[in-house]
């Protein structure tokens, strides 16, 4: 199946996120009630009127569902262009100029990467404090290696190639040739790694706020949200817990799609 060059995977992936980016942009229109008051009675299963129930505190579920979607969002899409743009800069200097330059970086990418991610996450996002914004600094550090190893090797075997040697030849400056004829040549590698990472920052995002390292009560987040559900597991109200997951899974596997949807078409086959 294909729709202006988009394969089944993509165009399902690009689905389910764009359900979620509308969702968290209309979030004051869709959300009947408010996501940190109290509506209804406390643990009411759902029904017509709550249509994913309440939480122990008598907030609307369906609600905080609404407007979670914003915080994860913004810190998944803010942390992936973060890590994106440092790690491709650094990966085009450290491939293009060589020598000094390209050994520090490496080896200080090669440090990073050493670090299991989610425990490097939660390192960085304690020393910071807890807020959306460190959240989503620590992941982008944690994705920054990834660009780099990625963008160098691939600089690595363009700078020399003959089009670039013939750049060189006639005297174009080094920032035009990785601008204009090294960058273009980048851009698949771009968003395979960019999808590939986007579903991954989703999982991580929910483990930070699930510790909660992402936002203060009684701000509603999945992760949060899911860490109280799993407290009532037990006494039979599983809606606390089923519906914040149900949230995290549908969009790593947004994402997830994607990715295998972009590398699919750009590795020829699709």
């Amino acid at each position: 199946m294909r729709l202006k060059g988009l394969n089944t995977y993509m165009i399902i992936g690009l689905a389910i996120i764009m359900f979620f980016i509308l969702m968290a942009s209309f979030a004051d229109y869709i959300a009947p009630y408010s996501p940190v008051e109290k509506v209804g009675p406390e643990r009411s299963p759902p029904s017509r009127e709550y249509l994913m129930g309440t939480d122990n505190l008598g907030r609307d579920v369906f609600s905080r569902i609404v407007y979670g979607s914003r915080i994860i969002l913004v810190v998944v899409f803010l942390s992936i262009t973060v890590s994106g743009s440092i790690g491709t800069l650094l990966g085009l200097l450290s491939g293009y100029v060589g020598g000094f330059i390209d050994k520090v970086a490496s080896f200080i990418m090669d440090s990073l990467y050493a670090f299991p991610s989610l425990i490097l996450a939660i390192a960085l996002s304690v020393a910071l404090g807890t807020s959306p914004l460190n959240a989503a600094i620590a992941i982008a550090v944690v994705y920054i290696p990834t660009y780099f190893r990625m963008i160098r090797g691939q600089v690595l075997s363009l700078k020399n190639e003959l089009f670039i040697e013939a750049a060189r030849a006639l005297g174009i400056p080094s920032s035009r040739i990785i601008t204009r004829h090294i960058l273009p040549h980048l851009t698949q590698t771009l968003m395979v790694v960019f999808s590939m990472n986007s579903a991954d920052a989703v999982l991580t995002e929910a483990a930070l706020s699930f510790l909660g390292l992402t936002v203060q009560p009684p701000e509603p987040d999945w992760g949060f949200d899911l860490y109280k559900g799993k407290g009532f597991i037990l006494s039979g109200d599983w809606w606390l817990l089923a519906f914040p997951g149900l949230m995290i899974t549908l969009l790593a596997i947004g994402f997830a799609l994607l990715s295998e949807g972009v590398s699919l078409k750009y590795g020829g086959r699709d």
